[in-house]
């Protein structure tokens, strides 16, 4: 597999994508996040199983992370839903 360094489907450039999604509505943001936390962790998953320890380690991390940034987006929104 080659792991692109663009988003083949979004024509703008990675700044443009980060703003985009930082303009979605926090329940969405996390939604986002949250299924990019579990891409990373099954990605960490597959590294591990071919050996690649270092590697699997600093995704799980990653995902973790990330899954936490989730959280705090959910919070984000239940703060904000009622004014919507």
């Amino acid at each position: 597999m080659t792991h692109a360094d663009s988003v083949e489907r979004y024509p703008g450039t990675l700044a443009e994508l980060a703003e985009e999604l930082g303009n979605l509505r926090y329940d969405a943001l996390a939604s986002f996040l949250a299924a990019l936390a579990t891409k990373l962790e099954g990605d960490s998953l597959a590294d591990a199983a071919r050996g690649r320890k270092q590697l699997a380690v600093v995704l799980k991390i990653a995902s973790s992370e990330i899954a936490e940034a989730a959280g705090s987006i959910e919070k984000a929104w239940t703060i904000c839903k009622p004014h919507m």
